[in-house]
């Protein structure tokens, strides 16, 4: 019976975890912290468009190159800023040095339980589509598959990705300032889905 209380508060304790990273993936989509959103898309699509003409060990490496550049020249600056007496010689860095990034019994725990959890539940949907549980949904797996058949041909993985990035990003802001206009034609798409079906 503890173990079974143990296993649900693990559970409850992952899915909070699931839910807080969840809230700040929504509170980046929806540009709630403008500089921080920004700095995130524009990263993500500099970093996947210059996978086009670069290797990814290129685009790492030099990324890491220029983060030690940047934290360098800050250090050295208020190194001799101190030695200059214009500054109290406090770190610039201190606040992300103090930050905790240890990972407690629990946390692993919780992490390891989410990464299964997810596992596992991709492998029985692969096995329920594949050995044809229900016939519907595997048809309609078949043509998912067909249709990426069409789509490898015409564009590459990166494209797609990048694409992904930039709807992920654009798509939520544009209806939260369109929200009734885009409601508008989604109901009349409905209405006008729900005739054809009836005819």
């Amino acid at each position: 019976n503890s173990h079974r209380c143990r296993q649900d508060c693990i559970l409850c304790l992952s899915c909070t975890l699931f839910l807080s990273s969840l809230s700040t993936v929504a509170d980046l989509l929806y540009w709630r912290d403008v500089p921080k959103t920004g700095l995130v898309f524009t990263g993500l699509v500099v970093g996947l468009a210059s996978l086009f003409q670069l290797s990814a060990i290129s685009v790492l490496s030099n990324l890491g190159l220029g983060i030690m550049l940047f934290t360098l020249s800050v250090r050295l600056l208020y190194k001799v800023l101190t030695v200059v007496r214009l500054s109290d010689g406090e770190h610039p860095f201190q606040s992300f040095l103090d930050e905790d990034s240890s990972l407690t019994d629990e946390d692993t725990i919780r992490v390891v339980e989410k990464i299964v959890i997810l596992i596992a539940t991709l492998i029985t949907e692969v096995k329920r589509l594949c050995f044809v549980d229900n016939i519907l949904d595997s048809v309609k797996f078949i043509a998912l598959l067909y249709l990426l058949t069409y789509v490898g041909v015409q564009t590459n993985g990166l494209t797609l990705l990048i694409s992904g990035v930039i709807c992920a990003f654009s798509l939520p802001l544009a209806y939260r300032l369109q929200r009734e206009r885009i409601d508008k034609i989604i109901k009349a798409v409905k209405l006008l889905v729900a005739r054809t079906t009836e005819m």
